[in-house]
């Protein structure tokens, strides 16, 4: 049976190694690549812990960062949506 993530040029370890460069996110890192996030979620969560301990322990860092901030995204997200919208509104 073939080892996870065999050498330096496996999926997990390029996303891993993307991830903590690029300070990215699941959801960046899976539209960067052209993957699901599900698929992006296993194979750093899964494979990469495996393949790279020490990569994995940066991933995660990374991660848990995001997830901390995730909130404050989303509520930007959401006023940015409403001013659009309050903006549109006015102007007819």
């Amino acid at each position: 049976m073939k080892p996870c993530c065999e050498g330096n040029q496996e999926r997990c370890v390029i996303l891993g190694k993307y991830i903590v460069e690029n300070n990215a996110t699941v959801r960046s890192a899976a539209q960067q690549f052209g993957i699901s996030k599900s698929t992006v979620h296993q194979d750093i969560t899964t494979k990469l812990e495996k393949a790279n301990k020490a990569l994995y322990e940066e991933v995660k860092t990374v991660l848990d960062k995001n997830k901390q901030e995730r909130h404050i995204r989303g509520g930007e997200a959401t006023k940015r949506k409403y001013q659009e919208l309050s903006k549109k509104q006015f102007c007819t």
